[in-house]
C-alpha cells in the first residue's frame, strides 16, 4: 500500500508543472468598464502617462472617450465627423485627431485640458490611420487622394508643433492601413491595402522605393517593425493570417494563422509575445527567434474586440469591444495587465 502511495505522489508531482505550464496566462484581466449607448466601432487609442489618460476614438459615436488608466471612463470629446488615430502632445497637453469619412477629411487640435478644438487643418476625404515619426517630429496622416477616382491617395504630413500641413507623400490605390517608420527615421512602412503589397517609402525623397507582394491574402491591416531582427510583421483579415517579412530582402519567411477581423497588433519586445486583436479573440503568438513563430493561445475577449494598445511602461494591454452589428453584444473596455 506505501508502495502505491508513493507511486501516486511520484506521478502527481511529475504531472504538477505541466498543468501549471498549461494553465499559466500571458495576461490576466484586471477591468471591464462596460460603455453603454454606444453604437459601431472604436478605431484607436493613444495614452498621455504624465496626466494618466487614456483615449480612444468611437467612429460613428463621433467622439473621443477619455478614461483614466484603470479604464474609468472620465469625459466625451465631441465635435468630429468620424474620428480614427490620435497623438497626444505631452509637451503642450494637447491631442491632434484624424477626422474624416466619404464627404470630409481633417485632422483637428484639441486642448488637454478643456477638450475643446483649437484648430483644423483641411485634408481630402476618407482620412483615416497615421504615425508619428519620433526622428523629424512631423504626424504622417492617410487620406484619400488630391483627386477623385482612387488611383492614388496620400499621406499627408503635419508638423505638430505649428499645426501647419507641411507635405505629403503619394501612393497607390484607394487607401493605406498601419504604417511604422524606422528609428533612424529614415524609411516608412505601409500596408497597401488597394494593391494588396507592403510599401517602401524613402522619407527622404518621399517617394516610394519597394512593393513587396503578401501572398494569397487581403485585407492587409497591422502592421509591426522588428528591426533588431530585421522583421517586419503584417495580420491580414482574409484569411486570418500574421506574416513575417525580412526586411532586407522583402521576402516573407513565415506566417501563421491569428485572430479573425484584427486591426491592432503589438510586438511586447520584453516578453517576445506579439498580440493580434480580433473578433471574440485576441491571438497571442511567441517569437522563438527571428525566423520562427509559434500560435501560443487565443483569449476570448469579445465581439469585434479588434482595437487595443499596449502600453509598455505600464505592462498593460487595452482592448476595446464595440460588437458593431450584434444586437446584445458587449461594449466596453477591457484592461490586461501583462504576465511574465
Amino acid at each position: 500500500m506505501k508502495k502505491v502511495l508513493m507511486m501516486c505522489s511520484l506521478l502527481f508531482l511529475s504531472l504538477t508543472p505541466k498543468v501549471r505550464a498549461q494553465t499559466a496566462q500571458p495576461l490576466k484581466l484586471v477591468a471591464n468598464t462596460p460603455l453603454p449607448g454606444f453604437t459601431g466601432d472604436f478605431d484607436h487609442f493613444t495614452v498621455d502617462l504624465k496626466g494618466k489618460r487614456l483615449f480612444l476614438t468611437a467612429e460613428d459615436h463621433k467622439t473621443v472617450e477619455v478614461f483614466d488608466l484603470d479604464g474609468k471612463r472620465i469625459h466625451s470629446i465631441t465635435g468630429f465627423a468620424t474620428p480614427h488615430a490620435l497623438l497626444f502632445l505631452p509637451d503642450t497637453n494637447r491631442l491632434i485627431v484624424t477626422d474624416g469619412d466619404e464627404t470630409v477629411g481633417a485632422v483637428e487640435l484639441v486642448d488637454g485640458e478643456d477638450y475643446k478644438i483649437l484648430d483644423k487643418i483641411k485634408l481630402p476625404n476618407d482620412v483615416d490611420g497615421a504615425i508619428f515619426n519620433p526622428v523629424d517630429k512631423n504626424y504622417y496622416v492617410e487620406s484619400g487622394g488630391a483627386e477623385s477616382g482612387g488611383k492614388t491617395h496620400l499621406i499627408n504630413i503635419i508638423d505638430p508643433k505649428n499645426f501647419k500641413l507641411v507635405g505629403s507623400i503619394t501612393l497607390p490605390g484607394d487607401h493605406s492601413e498601419a504604417m511604422a517608420i524606422d528609428r533612424e527615421g529614415k524609411k516608412f512602412y505601409v500596408n497597401l491595402s488597394t494593391t494588396k503589397e507592403v510599401g517602401v517609402v524613402d522619407l527622404k525623397t518621399r517617394k516610394l522605393v519597394a512593393q513587396w507582394p503578401i501572398p494569397n491574402a487581403e485585407v492587409p491591416n497591422a502592421l509591426v517593425l522588428d528591426e533588431p531582427s530585421r522583421r517586419l510583421f503584417i495580420a491580414t483579415r482574409k484569411p486570418a493570417k500574421f506574416f513575417v517579412y525580412d526586411i532586407d530582402s522583402g521576402k516573407v519567411i513565415t506566417s501563421v494563422d491569428c485572430a479573425n477581423m484584427n486591426d491592432d497588433m503589438w510586438f511586447d519586445v520584453a516578453r517576445k509575445r506579439i498580440y493580434v486583436t480580433g473578433t471574440e479573440t485576441l491571438s497571442i503568438l511567441e517569437q522563438r527567434d527571428a525566423d520562427h513563430y509559434t500560435r501560443v493561445m487565443d483569449i476570448p475577449t469579445g465581439y469585434r474586440a479588434k482595437t487595443s494598445l499596449l502600453v509598455p511602461e505600464l505592462n498593460r494591454l487595452y482592448v476595446a469591444v464595440s460588437g458593431k452589428g450584434k444586437p446584445g453584444a458587449l461594449m466596453a473596455v477591457q484592461v490586461y495587465d501583462l504576465q511574465p
